[in-house]
């Protein structure tokens, strides 16, 4: 059920991607046939085989090799690259796997040379196609999470869309069910998000095979019905009628939604026949014949299905006639002729056996079993229900393995996780180190070129004064010159440093209440954090230091603005120092930490406490104490 489901999948949207425009290719030829060496060569054949990828596949190889001559005579690798890439995928429809990946691995070199992570990945991407379509889904799944990781480094969200989509597929057929819905609903949102409604639509196809797959009916048919709005609103009609039968599939067995089922019956024979398409027309008259046969009306079920048991195209379809003569058995059940039943269920049975057609398997056995009770013959209806329960048994087993597969994976992955995330934090906190460490040295390194500076001009003054009284005094005022401009220097880089920092606290203060929505793995270390933070933010040190520069520097200022008014508070003093500075209201707040109208608040009551005059600049008045 699964490969058929894929088969459908792909189905559904091979006609609409490469339409046939013969009109378009005579077009093209000609183009060619004037076009010079260069570029606008290479769009025409890429192009010319677009259109013949679907219709003639021959001629598209043709058109690859043309080129790769192309780039090789300009000397451009990208098109070298791509036409190798072409005649890969074309050896991917040929079914020739050996000859595509040859081909592949050869564009594969030019797109790494190149650095071309979006290229990389679709390569990667195509050899895991190739991988799933022969069956080696660990191969696939091995290649979409290469190209996974080459769309990140592109950048690329669609990319990344396409390749949880081929993953979902992947997990779908290991029946890994969780997974591939995980993966396929990942795929749903980017592509919902980038407006790409064809993508989007061939998404939600996975996903309904999923649903139905985890036999959630309700959720499977839903996406059916979402897809076929946007069929109907794109007036396709072979892929409309392509998803009611898929819907059909699912919904028959309803009897609530008799008239739904009926009004897509109808709808679904119009079409086909409108079409002129025998699977379709087949598919159709099937559906209507289980149909009846949901409501008893098996005489009218049995003329359907003999139809089609008649038909060329059941004739020469192994899962056809396994299929039409499993449901004519059942349907002669249902009219108690019991021999025709046998033969019919015996002839599913050999197709089925032939082809190994495991998922009829069970059903078969079951429905001859039943008969073969009703006609007294209860050996050979004993022997057929162990035969069921046998396959069912196997079935079960086999969903059990997926299951237990599919939470080792699901464990590996999140294991895998959970290592990148514990080296990504042990790098950054070696390059703290490491940072840290370079700092001392450099501090280090500083201080003592510091020290040796000061010594070497100590020495210097010293030797001076020894040689001249007048010299030493002119020294020593210009060392006190230079002490004072340092002192200066460091009031400003204090200030500054004060105005950063509370900055700093408020908006990482801020930040941390944002992460108080995060996993609750942050919890901990979050209260952690803010705890610090307002200690840190709390502490005097900062200050300290500031006021013993800012008092060397402007003459003992807090005595002189203590002398003027003795009730004066510390705070106020800071905010007589930072005016002094020349700091404006919004750096002041930000030292404070506090807003903006308290500062103006707070210099009203100093200016008052000041005696000052409504007309007197309160900045001016401090700046000459």
């Amino acid at each position: 059920m699964i490969f058929r489901t894929i088969f459908l999948i792909v189905l559904c949207f091979s006609s609409s991607l490469f339409a046939q425009r013969q009109a378009k290719i005579d077009s093209l030829k000609k183009e060619l046939s004037k076009s010079k060496m260069n570029m606008q060569r290479f769009h025409i054949l890429n192009h010319l085989w677009n259109e013949n990828i679907n219709n003639n596949i021959e001629e598209s190889l043709t058109y690859s090799k043309d080129m790769i001559n192309l780039g090789e005579v300009l000397k451009i690798d990208t098109i070298i690259g791509f036409g190798l890439e072409r005649k890969a995928v074309t050896y991917s429809y040929m079914n020739r796997f050996d000859s595509s990946n040859v081909y592949f691995n050869k564009a594969l070199k030019i797109y790494k040379q190149l650095n071309d992570y979006k290229k990389i990945a679709g390569i990667e991407r195509n050899i895991g196609q190739d991988h799933n379509m022969i069956g080696n889904l660990d191969s696939a799944y091995y290649y979409y999470d290469l190209a996974e990781k080459n769309y990140s480094k592109a950048d690329n969200t669609v990319g990344i869309a396409d390749i949880y989509n081929s993953k979902a597929i992947v997990y779908l057929m290991k029946g890994y069910y969780n997974l591939a819905l995980e993966n396929a609903l990942r795929a749903e949102k980017i592509y919902t998000e980038k407006k790409l409604p064809m993508d989007l639509n061939q998404n939600r196809l996975v996903i309904a095979s999923v649903y139905g797959e985890m036999r959630d009916t309700i959720n499977a048919i839903n996406y059916h019905k979402k897809i076929l709005t946007y069929f109907n609103n794109e007036n396709q009609n072979r892929q409309f009628a392509s998803t009611l039968n898929l819907i059909l599939d699912l919904q028959i067995p309803n009897k609530e939604k008799k008239e739904e089922n009926n009004k897509y019956i109808n709808e679904f024979i119009e079409i086909s026949n409108s079409l002129k398409d025998e699977s379709l027309i087949d598919d159709a008259l099937e559906k209507k014949a289980k149909f009846l046969l949901t409501y008893g009306k098996a005489n009218e079920a049995k003329a359907i299905f003999e139809s089609l048991l008649n038909k060329t195209s059941t004739l020469n379809d192994s899962y056809s006639l396994a299929y039409i003569n499993m449901h004519l058995g059942e349907t002669f059940i249902l009219l108690e002729d019991y021999s025709n039943a046998i033969k019919h269920l015996n002839t599913s049975k050999i197709e089925a056996d032939k082809n190994n057609l495991d998922a009829l398997k069970p059903k078969i056995h079951r429905l001859i079993s039943q008969a073969y009770q009703a006609t007294g013959n209860f050996e050979n209806g004993l022997k057929h229900y162990k035969a069921y329960k046998k396959l069912e048994d196997n079935i079960s087993n086999v969903e059990i393995n997926n299951r237990f597969s599919e939470l080792q994976t699901i464990y590996e992955t999140q294991k895998k996780e959970a290592e990148i995330t514990l080296q990504q934090e042990e790098i950054k906190t070696l390059n703290i180190e490491a940072v840290n460490d370079k700092l001392t040295k450099t501090i280090y390194g500083i201080g003592m070129f510091s020290f040796i500076a000061i010594a070497c001009l100590l020495y210097f003054g010293f030797k001076q004064r020894i040689k001249k009284n007048k010299i030493e005094r002119e020294k020593q005022e210009t060392i006190l010159k230079q002490e004072i401009e340092f002192k200066k220097k460091e009031l400003a880089s204090q200030t500054l440093h004060l105005v950063q920092k509370n900055t700093f606290i408020q908006e990482l203060k801020e930040n941390l209440e944002k992460i108080k929505k995060s996993p609750e793995l942050f919890k901990v270390e979050f209260r952690r954090i803010v705890l610090l933070l307002k200690r840190e933010s709390a502490e005097d040190k900062d200050w300290e230091v500031f006021k013993s520069y800012f008092s060397e520097v402007h003459n003992n200022f807090d005595n002189k603005i203590k002398a003027i008014a003795n009730d004066i508070t510390e705070k106020e003093i800071r905010l007589a120092s930072f005016l002094r500075m020349n700091l404006s209201t919004k750096e002041i707040a930000s030292m404070l930490n506090v807003l903006p109208d308290s500062v103006l608040k707070s210099k009203y009551r100093l200016k008052k406490k000041l005696e000052l005059n409504k007309d007197d600049d309160l900045t001016q008045f401090l700046n000459t104490l």
